[in-house]
């Protein structure tokens, strides 16, 4: 290295500068100690463990700290991202997509109601490319329909990535990681679908009423890479968390019920 070359990298490097060489040298923390804290900090399981909540308003005197957090996941490189494991990518997705719809939502928190105020006539609060990830300018559409879905396939990310609104499955207070990455998945998925809110067998109408969800993307719950083929074959496998009587979880198990999707309430997760 020349003279005049060193001198400026050491130039950079005393102004907090260094380049983005320097930068990716420092490993990446896959596991996520400060989105870890600030999530355990800010939300909240409710008293059923099956749903939570956000204190928006205490999240907002911290948002530096959320974008600080934002800042690096947006220094990772398409090619650094590519070197790690499946389970890394897939919760670095996970993660990022629930960490950029919070900053979404303190963009203009307290003046407003639901996520979808974000959004216009002509363009969804999904489709906005508000921050940097691998090297691009994206929108959330694209981590979850680009990359999550079709990539990863499996189901039970419905039950991860979290849309800022009472009818999403609960956003977890604590960071996926890529150890833990199945049984948070599989958690999530218990959880959402034993909220009687959101899923349940009624007996009453012999019907099993489920959240729009799976109307929603049916066919990412029926293409069989979690052993589902049909809907019937998820009401089967949950047949104990969407009915406590057993004769309802046997006529889950039994298949063939008529479905009823329930309305999506997209009020702002907050308590």
């Amino acid at each position: 290295m020349s003279e005049p070359r060193r001198f400026f990298l050491q130039a950079l490097i005393g102004w907090g500068l260094a380049p983005l060489s320097f930068a990716q040298a420092t490993p990446f923390d896959h596991s996520y100690a400060s989105w870890d804290a600030l999530l355990k900090k800010h939300v909240r399981w409710l008293a059923d463990n099956k749903q939570s909540r956000v204190d928006y308003a205490t999240l907002l005197t911290e948002r530096s700290s959320l974008q600080k957090i934002l800042g690096e996941w947006s220094a990772v490189s398409q090619t650094q991202f590519n070197g790690w494991g499946r389970e890394q990518r897939m919760a670095f997705l996970i993660n990022a997509y629930n960490g950029f719809t919070l900053e979404l939502i303190l963009s203009k928190y307290p003046k407003l109601a639901s996520i979808k105020d974000l959004g216009s006539l002509f363009q969804s609060p999904w489709k906005n490319k508000f921050f940097q990830l691998l090297g691009e300018s994206r929108e959330l559409d694209w981590i979850e329909h680009e990359q999550l879905r079709p990539i990863y396939r499996d189901p039970r990310v419905h039950a991860a990535v979290n849309c800022a609104s009472i009818g999403c499955p609960a956003l977890r207070p604590e960071a996926f990681t890529a150890n833990k990455l199945d049984a948070q998945l599989d958690d999530g998925m218990l959880r959402f679908m034993a909220d009687r809110t959101r899923n349940r067998y009624n007996a009453a109408s012999g019907k099993v009423e489920v959240s729009s969800i799976f109307k929603w993307f049916r066919e990412d719950f029926e293409r069989g890479d979690r052993g589902f083929k049909k809907l019937d074959d998820v009401w089967a496998f949950y047949a104990d968390q969407l009915s406590d009587d057993p004769a309802g979880r046997d006529k889950l198990r039994a298949k063939g019920l008529s479905v009823t999707f329930l309305d999506y309430d997209w009020s702002l997760n907050k308590p």
